[in-house]
């Protein structure tokens, strides 16, 4: 089979290697989807050297079918249609004995911390698998895990109907957390500089602010009648995002810290103090959050024909992140059945989608 890997010096080295039957507690996924975000471009960047083992196979957001069983695993099917929950806790520290197993303070983030899913066959522990629902289109369900993780944002913000909630970036995440949140009943606007995300983004019905032409404090003031934003999710990684967040959340306001920030930054606290802000940070999921997430994608509340801008085959995993670093696409996926060797790629009606080839660079 192909793989994907990161070698180190932003290179992604596409290898053969060698499928193997799964070990006992494990299944084998045959991977059919694998979708790119911002984590997997640090990784790319290099930020993540420290902490990864080269060559790694990476990659979390997928789906795909159940291919084999390890001895001792049962309550699936091969052809079943899964994707993964990507987390393994060793369920001892204090953070899991105290009920919190997805922030474990040993926790191995599997396509991060172990290889991960930019292959053809993957072997996983039985317990990280989560079934998707029959019909279910297999490209659209590689978008999965980035809803577990917005539903996981706007469940941390304790979002309620009628709140107002304002979204500081219009990537990937930014636009599903606001999906999310009018799923639940909020009303959002969008903090966003970049004019095309702008108009995909109003394209879904959200207002949008393009802070460079519009006093954004004095905007979300006007839109609250002067109380500022129930909720604020910082999702751009910006220095100046973080500093200007705290302005625009009401008195007891909640500002939830989405983006990985790769060095420490300035915050208002004169603002948090004076507002008795709470500032709250959203790291990964849950597992009831994944499973909102499959309900989400499932019924067509998560657009994703919209989202999913582009899909390439393995071989072209390294052109698809410069079109997502040059911001080409928004959501781009690797059908990782194309081109294996000594087999055509799967073809499924049900996974066609509606979007624009990422180009090549």
């Amino acid at each position: 089979m192909l793989t994907a890997a990161y070698t180190g010096d932003r290179t992604i080295t596409i290898t053969e290697a060698a499928a193997v039957p799964p070990a006992p507690g494990q299944v084998r996924i045959r991977v059919a989807y694998v979708g790119l975000c911002g984590t997997d471009l640090h990784i790319l960047h290099g930020s993540m050297d420290a902490r990864v083992q080269m060559p790694l196979v990476f990659g979390h957001e997928m789906s795909g079918t159940v291919d084999a069983l390890g001895e001792g695993v049962d309550g699936w099917a091969v052809g079943q249609a899964v994707t993964v929950m990507p987390l393994a806790w060793d369920g001892t520290c204090p953070a899991c004995l105290a009920g919190n197993e997805h922030i474990c303070q040993n926790l191995d983030f599997i396509g991060i911390d172990s290889p991960g899913a930019l292959q053809a066959f993957w072997n996983v522990p039985a317990d990280v698998l989560v079934g998707l629902p029959d019909g279910i289109a297999l490209d659209a369900a590689a978008l999965v895990e980035p809803v577990a993780v917005a539903v996981h944002d706007v469940r941390r913000a304790e979002i309620t109907g009628g709140e107002q909630a304002v979204v500081i970036g219009g990537g990937p995440i930014g636009v599903l957390i606001a999906t999310v949140a009018r799923a639940f009943g909020a009303e959002v606007a969008v903090i966003e500089l970049d004019a095309n995300r702008r108009a995909q983004i109003e394209g879904l019905g959200f207002t949008t602010i393009n802070p460079r032409e519009t006093d954004q404090v004095a905007w979300v003031e006007q839109w609250t009648g002067g109380a500022g934003a129930d909720v604020v999710f910082e999702v751009s990684g910006a220095a100046q995002a973080v500093l200007g967040a705290t302005s625009l959340a009401k008195v007891r306001g909640t500002l939830v810290v989405v983006a990985i920030h790769p060095t420490p930054r300035e915050i208002d606290l004169q603002r948090v103090f004076w507002r008795e802000l709470r500032i709250l940070g959203a790291r990964v999921y849950q597992r009831t959050d994944f499973e909102r997430a499959v309900e989400l994608v499932a019924d067509g509340t998560i657009p994703a024909d919209v989202l999913i801008t582009g899909i390439v085959p393995l071989a072209e995993t390294r052109a698809a992140f410069d079109d997502l670093e040059a911001g080409r696409a928004m959501k781009v996926l690797v059908d990782v059945r194309a081109g294996q060797p000594g087999a055509d790629a799967v073809t499924d009606a049900a996974a066609s989608v509606t979007g624009t080839q990422a180009v090549s660079a």
